[in-house]
């Protein structure tokens, strides 16, 4: 059974950094796709970053040079450092895995991140 825990929500003054971590198990997650969505109120969930087990990314532009995904297969647990952190990167993040084949997906929890003066 696949199992993601997350962790390092919080508030955050605009500019300042947060790291978030999200520990997976249950399976072989070097065959997985892993990374980060957020959904602010009132709007859809929305990709932030991923990364492949070869290490390939994507990001959402709007967090594109902010923003750095990356991955830690021996301990199966994906990180996300946020950097520059605005006022509109306020939403609940979710830690997200993916079959390279698509057969099958799981998400975390989700963590909340505040960015506010």
């Amino acid at each position: 059974q696949v199992q993601l825990v997350e962790s390092g929500g919080g508030l955050v003054q605009p500019g300042g950094s947060l790291r978030l971590s999200c520990a997976a198990s249950g399976s072989d997650f070097s065959l997985y796709v892993m990374g980060w969505y957020r959904q602010a109120p009132g709007k859809q969930r929305e990709l932030v970053a991923i990364m492949t087990g070869g290490g390939n990314t994507d990001y959402a532009d709007s967090v594109q040079g902010r923003f750095t995904v990356s991955r830690d297969n021996a301990k199966n647990t994906v990180y996300l450092q946020m950097n520059s952190l605005k006022s509109e990167d306020t939403a609940v993040y979710y830690c997200h895995v993916r079959h390279y084949t698509y057969v099958h997906d799981y998400w975390g929890q989700g963590t909340q991140v505040t960015v506010s003066s």
